[in-house]
């Protein structure tokens, strides 16, 4: 017990400064000369943390310097902070009031993963997903101004969420509304791979003349210190900077193209110099960008060499960087593992075949196929909506693109799905990955509402393998020519099978099957929670169905257990309402028969929290023990 507590005793003396932090205001009272320790000391402190509580851990410390340098000029959290890509957040977290809770990110009752304002005052808005800040951030800043408030408001975007049309959309839009918004980008050309497409390259061209922007800086702070940049003054200003700017640099820069003054780019680990930058533009009036090159993983050695395995990499040890990864051979294939293989295996047999996925090549496993047919596979950036339009567009002129989307991120997809595809009933292979619950991540990741929000739209066929091998055959199938739009959803993470190669068969679409025979109650399943409601059925006697398809049903299967049962209990990894539950309800009652049906899924009026798999399938009740309450009722 001594020398634990002389341990601990070590550990706050390195790290002073941060002891003396519980909130932003410390952080204040602090000499800017101190600063570049407390980043050191965070940094720290977040390797320490995440190497026995895995998190995102490389984005986090790209943004140190930045975190420290905005709470440290603003007046958080009456101003405001609005992130983007909520992964890099957790330095935010620490210095505000949640370093002691620290230790309970991502766990089941712990602090949320990203931001919430649900969580902290200082959480400005939700951020699991990308490319939000401009726009949120805009509509705070207009609240201020229309309410008279002198509220300063800050929008952090960066992590590839650039490349997103809502940050464009954003952008447009507060370049004409009135608003003293200061937009940063955090520029680390990556997202979780590396960042591709038009605007990486824009950002890693982008520079401005040293001598000139040194000088526009400065005469910025003079002009506006005698009112000279306000409203129409301002923007006459504004565009006479950027004639000249272009003049010098021989280059136009799309930001100031659209009247929003750009500052840099500038170091963004220079923490002193940035809290200089920061208070000189403070106070400015109108739209403005400030641009900082950053480095993902920046001061942990490990994380700068390979920032793709680190942006999330489980439990290492922190002194040596070695990773403590189980690699059991004899364990299951991830499913997304087993969709990259047999992607690759359909694309060598079908020159047809065609990937597509938007930021996601490694965390989908698409890089299996991109490594082997690099001119045939397609990372588009965080742009899920162009994602599936791209897609559609090469499937109307013959060719079959698999398009590989989280089932979260798809949300954002919605209307291209249905109106560049499932309208013209093209085909295009979506592919979602992550789908129900996926665990820490929480309620912006959780794949809850994919079964739902896409079987009301006509001419889709929607599928969901219960196994690694009915995965490979429903792939197989959906490239069948003649198919049309063709959805697979399947989990998170590992399979149930060790053995996971199969011959590639056709799958009848719209065909069901009984795993077990039963008596009394009928268990109708679809997707990977199939395996839990196969057990719980053996266990109590009950028969069994895998639907496998949510769109068509299995009318003959339907049929049968309409004629033979007068209890179902349907199991899905998805919310209730409008889910397979649903579609067998509506489809008895339209067929006369009287079955008394449970329907166990995710709940309908409340998101799911984080915590592991195993956690929240029990809390939501379709874990193994959940299912078999259920028939024994």
């Amino acid at each position: 017990m001594i020398f634990l507590y002389l341990c601990t005793q070590m550990e706050k003396q390195k790290l002073g400064l941060l002891n003396s932090i519980d909130y932003p205001a410390d952080l204040r009272q602090l000499a800017i000369d101190q600063l570049p320790e407390v980043c050191e000391e965070l940094r720290q402190d977040i390797v320490k943390e995440l190497s026995v509580n895995p998190g995102h851990l490389a984005s986090s410390l790209g943004v140190v310097e930045l975190t420290v340098a905005l709470h440290y000029v603003y007046d958080t959290p009456d101003d405001r902070i609005v992130w983007d890509v909520g992964h890099q957040a957790y330095g935010h977290k620490i210095l505000t009031g949640r370093r002691e809770q620290f230790s309970t990110n991502r766990k089941l009752g712990g602090i949320r993963p990203f931001p919430s304002p649900e969580e902290s005052e200082y959480d400005t808005f939700a951020c699991g997903h990308a490319s939000n800040s401009i726009s949120a951030a805009l509509g705070m800043a207009v609240a201020a101004k229309t309410t008279g408030n002198d509220r300063k408001v800050v929008a952090v975007i960066g992590d590839g969420a650039m490349s997103g049309g809502l940050a464009f959309e954003g952008l447009n839009n507060a370049s004409s509304s009135p608003n003293d918004l200061l937009i940063i980008l955090n520029d680390n050309n990556m997202s979780i791979d590396r960042s591709v497409g038009g605007m990486k390259q824009y950002l890693l061209g982008l520079s401005t003349n040293e001598t000139y922007n040194a000088m526009r800086f400065k005469a910025a702070r003079w002009l506006h210190g005698r009112g000279m940049l306000e409203d129409d003054r301002r923007k006459g200003l504004i565009r006479l900077s950027n004639a000249l700017k272009s003049a010098i640099s021989h280059q136009q820069n799309v930001f100031e193209g659209m009247n929003i003054r750009y500052f840099g780019p500038f170091d963004g680990h220079n923490v002193k110099e940035l809290v200089r930058i920061l208070r000189q533009m403070k106070n400015m009036k109108g739209p403005k960008l400030l641009h900082l090159h950053t480095q993902k993983g920046h001061g942990y050695a490990p994380a700068e060499r390979d920032v793709t395995t680190w942006h999330a990499p489980g439990k290492f040890n922190p002194d040596t960087g070695e990773r403590l990864v189980d690699n059991d051979p004899s364990q299951p294939q991830k499913f997304q593992d087993v969709f990259g293989y047999t992607l690759l295996e359909l694309a060598e047999q079908n020159p047809l075949i065609v990937g597509v996925t938007p930021a996601m090549p490694t965390g989908c496993s698409m890089n299996i196929m991109m490594k082997a047919m690099p001119d045939r596979t397609f990372d588009v950036g965080i742009a899920e909506g162009h994602a599936v339009t791209f897609s559609g567009g090469m499937a109307k002129d013959g060719l079959i693109p698999f398009c590989n989307i989280y089932s979260a991120f798809a949300q954002r997809a919605y209307d291209h799905i249905i109106h560049d595809v499932a309208l013209l009933g093209l085909h295009v292979v979506f592919c979602f990955d992550r789908a129900g619950i996926v665990g820490e991540d929480g309620p912006t990741h959780h794949g809850a509402f994919d079964l739902a929000a896409l079987r009301p739209i006509p001419n889709l066929t929607i599928s969901a393998p219960m196994d690694e091998h009915e995965l490979r055959r429903l792939m197989y199938t959906a490239q069948l020519p003649d198919k049309g739009p063709f959805v697979i959803r399947y989990p998170r993470g590992g399979g149930v099978l060790k053995d996971w190669r199969c011959p590639l068969e056709e799958v009848k679409v719209g065909t069901g099957r009984k795993l077990h025979d039963g008596n009394d109650v009928a268990v109708l399943s679809i997707g990977a929670i199939g395996n839990e409601a196969l057990q719980a059925a053996e266990a109590t006697g009950a028969a069994m169905y895998d639907m496998r398809f949510l769109k068509p049903l299995d009318e003959d299967i339907l049929h049968e257990v309409g004629q033979h049962f007068q209890r179902i209990v349907t199991v899905e990894n998805g919310v209730k309402n409008g889910g397979l539950g649903s579609a067998v309800l509506e489809w008895m009652n339209d067929h006369g028969y009287q079955v008394h049906i449970t329907r166990l899924g995710l709940p309908d009026d409340h998101f799911v929290e984080h915590g592991t798999v195993s956690e929240l399938q029990r809390i939501v009740g379709i874990d193994v023990e959940s299912i078999k309450k259920a028939i024994l009722i």
